[in-house]
């Protein structure tokens, strides 16, 4: 075993000095000898039939090499994406699964890289032109002529669903392509009907545009009926298996290679139509072909997150204890069906950390003339954490109870644990209440009132607010390590998780030389290729170390154990000594659940101008436990970077589409505001320890901890700042200073 003990410490990134140093290898950065490029001709239209496509200039443009249509890809026989919006591995196995409490069918559709008959939304991929070179294959594309018929659009998802709304799919009568009910209803509707004190209020959850650093890249080969995909992803396993059914091959015959990823968050999970589009152009041109897309086009294609309506209400006795949730959920799913997740995520956890008897929800999930939404940081929970913590700041002040002693009192204390929610999620460990208080002490939350004072005598409006919160990441449910200890002093891992920013070489680093009692420069960690990658769900859901690193932690023990049944002793051999003459290998696979939940509390303190609506925070505080931390530095960072995130969606992120025509206002970063450095204010955080007894590390997962009251805390200072104004109602998000100046006045008249 190691002398010092490396689980726990904050080492500094050894992936960083690579990637800093312009030595990181994304997709962009790779050329295969004799590629092609491809460009794709995008929609202007968010709603519209294609009558006919005129691609002969196209074809004859210089260094063309092919033009392919919707029709064309027809004619291959092969299927389009099967999304599976909502897969079995997004339900908790305590959680009666969605497709249980349906109210109608779910609808999904293929998702075909071009289309035949209609465009759905701004910027969908129309046709696809290959050529010798990137602007051979953009000139081309241009001129290309479509004629289309325009149809009426619809963006929202509350208009999606009214009954004039346009049709967008035959399958789906009314744009519902899925709708439950979950949790008790009659229950709740019995404590909402013997309440003290109802709150009702309608949360509009904005749209928000994925700024990856990295735009979407994609490479195809095809030779001797085999595929070869290169492609920045959350999960290379994943891709291979969806393009095995689509191109109707064994598995085997495709291979998924995933270099560096600039960013995550969710969205590339899932295939997207260019990925599969470049192996259909390289067996059609007998080349590869390489697509880059540009920061235009990934304002209109890249999938993007949030976007719904919360019809909340909560039922409280008289003393301000919570009898009932009953909650309307609507989620803009865009113009595919590629995922259902979020609205699973968030509904299930919609109780958060506060102890309510009885919940119900109405899931509805409508189509509409956008580009398509997936789960985004946090996918679900921070919608629910917002909408709680937020009916919470409202009851307290309609019923005159004190913001924070209306959460002690409903507080799931530590006593009640092992603790099951009213939608089914069990709470195994987690000191709520210790987390909330130990944040108020950090924020000096009682000398708020002064501060307001003082700034309010110069004219000046402060708000303070809290969030509490708890999530609940599951994921895919299989994972496999395999690691070989080697002759030449190498230990070679090999995951099926994959990183894109976490720091996975630096932390899976750290447990393996633990628990192997090796320098972590002897560890070579291999991931994202499918030649040697078999099993793997990827990076998503807080899931690569619970998985991981417990497969780690089984993978180290059986190794030591073969050791010294080959009479090795520790002190007296390496084991790199050792594998000279006896075999050291493992592997360790797990296939099933492994539930954790991280909890925390954030305090943020900010200012108004109420001349111009611009606002600014002053103090933030987090306390997160992400159970036992394998290197604070990097949970820290991830803390930090998902607020970012999270202030952005408060303040400035706002992808806005005109209601009526379906066209995109905020296509570029001179429309959408990303977060800057000054946006972020000093942090104050601290990660608190309590471990879950689900897995051998104890780890629950922090890359998701950031994010997750973010939108809440901010949002409950907001409203208590604007109160000094005598404003009252829910503030517009993203909360721009041009938005919160109409909001201000509208409300004060």
């Amino acid at each position: 075993m190691s002398a010092a003990p490396l689980i726990g410490a904050s080492i500094p990134r050894f992936e960083d000095r690579r990637l800093v140093a312009s030595k990181g290898r994304y997709t962009d950065d790779i050329q295969i000898e004799g590629q092609a490029w491809a460009a794709f001709l995008r929609s202007p239209h968010a709603h519209a039939r294609i009558l006919s496509i005129d691609v002969e200039a196209a074809r004859a443009a210089p260094g063309v090499l092919a033009v392919l249509t919707g029709a064309d890809y027809a004619q291959t026989g092969w299927k389009g994406i099967d999304h599976i919006p909502n897969p079995a591995d997004a339900i908790v196995h305590t959680q009666p699964a969605f497709t249980e409490s349906l109210t109608g069918s779910v609808f999904n559709q293929r998702h075909l890289p071009l289309p035949v008959d209609k465009v759905r939304h701004v910027g969908e991929a129309v046709a696809m032109v290959v050529a010798e070179t990137a602007l051979q294959a953009r000139d081309a594309a241009e001129l290309i002529l479509v004629d289309y018929e325009p149809l009426p659009a619809v963006v929202q998802a509350d208009d999606a669903l009214a009954g004039d709304a346009p049709q967008l799919w035959d399958g789906a009568p009314g744009n519902l392509c899925f709708q439950a009910r979950i949790g008790d209803a009659d229950a709740a509707r019995a404590a909402f009907a013997r309440a003290a004190h109802v709150v009702r209020r309608e949360f509009r959850i904005s749209r928000i545009v994925i700024c990856q650093m990295e735009p979407r890249s994609a490479i195809g080969l095809h030779e001797d009926g085999a595929y070869t995909l290169i492609s920045g992803s959350q999960g290379s396993v994943r891709l291979k298996m969806s393009l095995a059914g689509i191109l109707g091959v064994a598995p085997e015959h495709v291979r998924v290679v995933c270099p560096d990823v600039g960013g995550g968050f969710g969205p590339r999970t899932f295939l997207y139509v260019e990925q599969l589009a470049v192996l259909w152009a390289a067996r059609v041109a007998g080349r590869p072909v390489k697509w880059t897309g540009d920061r235009s086009e990934a304002f209109l294609s890249d999938y993007q997150g949030r976007d719904g309506v919360i019809r909340a209400a909560a039922a409280f006795d008289a003393d301000g204890l919570l009898l009932a949730l009953d909650h309307e959920w609507l989620g803009n799913v865009g113009a595919h069906t590629v995922s259902y997740v979020p609205m699973a995520n968030g509904t299930r956890v919609m109780s958060t950390v506060y102890h309510v008897p009885v919940a119900t929800v109405l899931v509805s999930a409508a189509l509409s003339n956008t580009v398509p939404t997936v789960p985004y940081r946090g996918a679900g929970r921070p919608e629910a954490t917002h909408v709680m913590e937020r009916l919470l700041d409202i009851a307290a002040r309609e019923m005159d109870i004190d913001r924070l002693e209306i959460r002690r009192r409903n507080l799931v204390g530590k006593e009640r644990l092992p603790y099951r929610s009213p939608m089914g999620l069990n709470y195994d460990s987690g000191d709520f209440r210790g987390n909330m208080e130990k944040a108020l002490e950090m924020a000096d939350w009682s000398g708020f009132a002064a501060r307001q004072q003082a700034a309010r005598a110069q004219g000046r409006l402060l708000g303070i607010g809290l969030a509490n919160y708890v999530e609940s990441p599951v994921g895919a449910p299989r994972e496999r390590i395999v690691v070989n200890v080697l002759p030449e002093g190498v230990v070679d891992v090999v995951s099926g998780t994959q990183s894109t920013g976490q720091g996975h070489e630096t932390t899976f680093v750290q447990v393996l030389a633990q628990q192997l009692g090796v320098p972590m420069d002897s560890i070579r960690l291999r991931t994202g290729d499918t030649e040697f990658v078999a099993v793997g769900g990827g990076t998503h859901s807080d899931r690569s170390m619970r998985l991981g690193g417990t497969l780690l932690v089984e993978a180290a023990a059986k190794i030591l154990a073969a050791a010294r049944e080959a009479g090795w002793r520790e002190g007296a051999e390496t084991l790199f000594e050792l594998a000279r003459r006896a075999p050291l290998s493992a592997a360790a696979e797990f296939n099933g659940r492994m539930a954790a939940h991280p909890t925390g509390c954030a305090v943020c303190e900010l200012e108004v101008d109420a001349g111009t609506g611009v606002t600014r925070i002053l103090r933030y505080t987090s306390v997160d436990d992400v159970g036992k931390p394998i290197n604070p530095m990097i949970v820290e960072g991830q803390v930090h970077d998902g607020l970012a995130q999270g202030i952005g969606q408060a303040f400035s992120e706002g992808y806005f589409v005109e209601r009526d025509s379906g066209q995109v206002l905020s296509g570029s970063y001179m429309d959408y505001g990303v977060p800057r450095a000054g946006s972020v204010p000093p942090l104050a955080v601290a990660l608190t320890e309590d471990p879950t007894a689900g897995n051998p590390l104890g780890v629950k997962g922090g890359g998701e901890s950031g994010i997750t009251p973010a939108t809440a805390v901010i949002f409950n200072a907001l409203a208590d700042a604007l109160r000094g104004l005598g404003v009252d109602g829910e503030p517009p998000m993203p909360a721009s200073p041009g938005a919160l100046w109409d909001f201000m006045q509208g409300d004060k008249r």
